[in-house]
C-alpha cells in the first residue's frame, strides 16, 4: 500500500487475489500473495458501517484535507491516503508522490525519502509500460487502470490524537479496452496521528500499530457482502452525503 511503503513498511502490506484476479502493481515490493478468494454467492450485509467524513477542502496537489478530529476523521484520512488512480498520463509516480506531500506527517518527511518513493514508483510504472506494451514514460493505453479504492477497516487503537487500524483496500487493473479487469485486496496496517490541525500517517503510530498486534491473528481479507467480513471485524465504509 501508499501509506505504508512511504513510511517505510517491512511487511505488514498484504494481498490476497480472488479466483480471477491479477498482479496489483505497488511501490511496497513486499505485499505478497496469499490463499485465492472466491466472492461469494450470497450477499450477507456488513453488522458495521461508516459514512467517513470527507476533508474540507482541497490542497495544491489536489488531495482532499482538514479531515475532522475524530477518529472516524483519522480513518476518512488514512483511507484518502490509500485510494489511487493510475491511467491515461497520470503515472504511479505522480500518485506516490502526491500521497506523500498530502498525507504523511512532516517529520516522516526528507529529500532522501521523497527520491526514494519516486524512484520506486518509476520502476513499477516501467513494469506497468511493458506489461501494457507501450513505452516507458508514454501514458497507459485506453481504457487501461489501475486504481485502489479502500473498502473497510479495522481499528487497533484510538485516542484523541492517534489512531491506529487495519485498512482493506480492493486493487484493480486493467490492460486495456477489451482487456478483462483483474483484482485482488489488500490488508495494511497504518498509524496517524494530529498534527498541526490535520491527521497524518506517521512512522512513530505505524511503528505503535505493529507493536500492539505482533501477538495477534491478522484480520481475514475478504469482501464486503462476504460472512467473512463481519467474523473478522471490518467496518465497511459508505459514501458520505
Amino acid at each position: 500500500m501508499t501509506a505504508y511503503a512511504a513510511l517505510g513498511g517491512d511487511g505488514e502490506g498484504d494481498s490476497q487475489t480472488p479466483a480471477k484476479g491479477g498482479a496489483s502493481p505497488s511501490v511496497n515490493g513486499s505485499a505478497s500473495p496469499q490463499a485465492t478468494y472466491a466472492a461469494p454467492q450470497d450477499w450477507t450485509e456488513p453488522k458495521r458501517w461508516t459514512a467517513l467524513p470527507r476533508g474540507q477542502r482541497a490542497d495544491d496537489r489536489g488531495s482532499q484535507v482538514g479531515f475532522p478530529h475524530t477518529t472516524e476523521g483519522a480513518v476518512a484520512m488514512m483511507a484518502a491516503g490509500n485510494t489511487t488512480r493510475i491511467e491515461g498520463d497520470r503515472s504511479t509516480a505522480d500518485e506516490q508522490l502526491r500521497i506523500y506531500n498530502s498525507y504523511i506527517g512532516k517529520s516522516d518527511q526528507s529529500a532522501q525519502a521523497a527520491e526514494q518513493i519516486e524512484l520506486n514508483a518509476i520502476a513499477t510504472d516501467k513494469a506497468l509500460n511493458k506489461e501494457m506494451g507501450v513505452p516507458a514514460g508514454q501514458p497507459l493505453p485506453s481504457g487501461a487502470y489501475v486504481r485502489a479504492h479502500v473498502v473497510g477497516y479495522k481499528v487497533i487503537k484510538q485516542s484523541a490524537d492517534e489512531v491506529t487500524v487495519w485498512v482493506l483496500a480492493r486493487v484493480v487493473q486493467k490492460n486495456g479496452e477489451a482487456a478483462e479487469e483483474q483484482g485482488s485486496y489488500s490488508r495494511t496496517l497504518v498509524g496517524a496521528q494530529w498534527q498541526d490541525g490535520d491527521w497524518k500517517m506517521t512512522a512513530d503510530a505505524t511503528e505503535r500499530a505493529q507493536q500492539d498486534t505482533q501477538t495477534q491473528a491478522k484480520p481475514e481479507m475478504a469482501a464486503p457482502g462476504d460472512e467473512v467480513f463481519n467474523t473478522a471485524g471490518w467496518t465497511a465504509i459508505r459514501e458520505a452525503s
